[in-house]
């Protein structure tokens, strides 16, 4: 008997020596596909938050260009009108304000000028 329990406990080991390989072999395989489709879906949030982050950065930028044009227009407006607030008080500069203000009232309306 012990020599066919010696000769089954081989066979024994082989087939379950096999089966524990194919056994470990389908774990490995199903470990890495699972750290596989965890790599894809990391790859995949760091391509759409780089996606994001770029149109996001677009946009910022448009508007920050928008800002800085009215920006520039304003002080544009604002240099010319303190520059004809500063000629009212230079030397006859109410005249060059009165001839300005005539060329503003169209000439069927009366004016009163006062002195």
């Amino acid at each position: 008997m012990s020599k066919s329990f010696h000769k089954n406990s081989i066979f024994y080991k082989k087939y379950l020596g096999s089966l524990f390989i194919k056994r470990q072999k389908k774990q490995d395989n199903f470990v890495s596909l699972i750290f596989l489709i965890i790599k894809i879906s990391f790859s995949l949030l760091a391509i759409i938050s780089l996606i994001k982050l770029g149109y996001s950065s677009k946009v910022r930028l448009t508007r920050l260009r928008e800002i800085e044009d009215s920006f520039s227009y304003e002080k544009y407006r604002f240099n010319v009108l303190t520059n004809k607030f500063d000629e009212l008080f230079s030397s006859e500069g109410q005249q060059r304000f009165m001839k300005d203000q005539d060329q503003i009232i169209s000439r069927d309306i009366i004016r009163v000028i006062w002195r």
